[in-house]
C-alpha cells in the first residue's frame, strides 16, 4: 500500500514537472513562429545560445556532482545530438512542403504514441490499462487538434502537399519517439545527470549545425539582428523545458512522461487562437478536453 502511495507522489511530481515544461514550451514555439526564414540557422542560433549559457552550469555541476565524468556520459549527448539535429533537419523539410497544421499535430502525436509502444515492447515498462488509455486519450485529442480541412476547395496539389506532411510528419514522430527513448536510457540506465548530458548535448549540436549554419553568414547577421530576441527566449527556455522533462524521466516511466508532454499541443492550440487569431477554435477546445483527460488518466494509472 505505501509503495503504491510513494509511486503514486513521484508520478505526480514528474507530471507537474512536464507540465510546467509544456508551459514553457508553447511560450517559446510561440516566439519561434515570428520567424520568417533562415529556419535551420535559427535552430543553430538558439542551439548555440543554450550551449553558451549551460557551460557555466555545468562547469558548476561537474563541481558538485559525485560521480566522477564518463566517456560514456559524452557518447550519450553525442547520440542525442544526432536525433535532435535529425529531428531538425526533417521538420524543417516537413515545413517546406506541406502545411503546419498537418506536420506538427502529427508528428507531436505520433512520437508518444511510438514511445509509448516502445517503452512496454522494449523497456518491459507497465503502465496498466488506465495508463494506456490515458496515452491513446492524450494522442487523439492532439490529432483532433491538428485534423481538419485548412480549405474549402481541395485540389489535387493540395492533396499531394497534405501525404507529404503527413509522411514527414511520422519520420519526425519517429524522431521524437527515438530521443526520447534514448534520452530516457541515459538518464536512468547510464545515469548521466542531466545538466551535464544536455548541456553537452548543446553543445554537439551546435558543433554539427556549425559548418552549414556559417556558410551563410550574412543571412545568420540578418537573424540576429532582425530575431535577437526570439532566438535569446528560445535559447533559453527551450533547454529549461526539456531539463524539466528529462529530470522527469529520472523518476518516471517512459510511458508517462512522454504523452504528457503533448499538453504543449493544446496549450499552443488555445494559445494560437487567442493570442494569434487562427481559426477551428471549437475543434481545438474539443481536442484539448481530451488530451485532459488523457493526462488526468496516466496521473491516475
Amino acid at each position: 500500500m505505501r509503495g503504491k502511495r510513494e509511486r503514486s507522489v513521484v508520478n505526480v511530481t514528474a507530471l507537474s514537472f512536464v507540465i510546467v515544461a509544456a508551459v514553457i514550451h508553447a511560450g517559446w514555439n510561440l516566439a519561434a513562429k515570428r520567424i520568417r526564414r533562415g529556419g535551420a540557422r535559427f535552430v543553430w542560433a538558439y542551439y548555440s545560445f543554450s550551449a553558451v549559457l549551460l557551460i557555466p552550469v555545468m562547469a558548476v555541476s561537474l563541481v558538485v556532482e559525485p560521480q566522477r565524468p564518463q566517456w560514456t556520459w559524452l557518447l550519450a549527448a553525442a547520440v542525442t545530438a544526432v536525433f535532435h539535429v535529425t529531428y531538425g533537419v526533417v521538420l524543417q523539410r516537413g515545413y517546406a512542403v506541406g502545411d503546419l497544421s498537418v506536420v506538427y499535430p502529427v508528428a507531436r502525436g505520433t512520437g508518444p504514441l511510438i514511445s509509448v509502444l516502445a517503452a512496454v515492447v522494449l523497456l518491459g515498462e507497465r503502465p496498466g490499462v488506465l495508463g494506456l488509455v490515458g496515452a491513446f486519450l492524450v494522442v487523439a485529442g492532439v490529432l483532433v487538434i491538428g485534423s481538419g480541412r485548412g480549405q474549402a476547395h481541395v485540389d489535387e496539389a493540395a492533396r499531394i502537399a497534405r501525404r507529404k506532411g503527413v509522411l514527414y510528419g511520422l519520420l519526425t514522430g519517429l524522431t521524437i519517439a527515438a530521443y526520447t527513448l534514448w534520452d530516457a536510457h541515459s538518464v536512468t540506465g547510464l545515469g548521466v545527470p542531466p545538466i551535464i548530458y544536455f548541456g553537452t548535448g548543446a553543445i554537439v549540436q551546435s558543433l554539427l549545425m556549425a559548418p552549414y549554419a556559417l556558410k551563410d553568414r550574412e543571412e545568420v547577421s540578418w537573424l540576429w539582428r532582425e530575431h535577437k530576441r526570439e532566438i535569446l527566449i528560445v535559447g533559453l527556455f527551450s533547454p529549461f523545458a526539456y531539463l524539466l522533462v528529462l529530470y522527469a524521466l529520472q523518476i518516471a516511466p517512459v510511458s508517462l512522461v512522454a504523452p504528457a508532454r503533448e499538453l504543449s499541443i493544446v496549450l499552443g492550440g488555445v494559445a494560437a487562437w487567442l493570442v494569434l487569431g487562427e481559426s477551428n477554435a471549437a475543434r481545438r477546445l474539443v481536442g484539448s478536453a481530451v488530451v485532459l483527460a488523457g493526462i488526468t488518466a496516466i496521473a491516475m494509472a
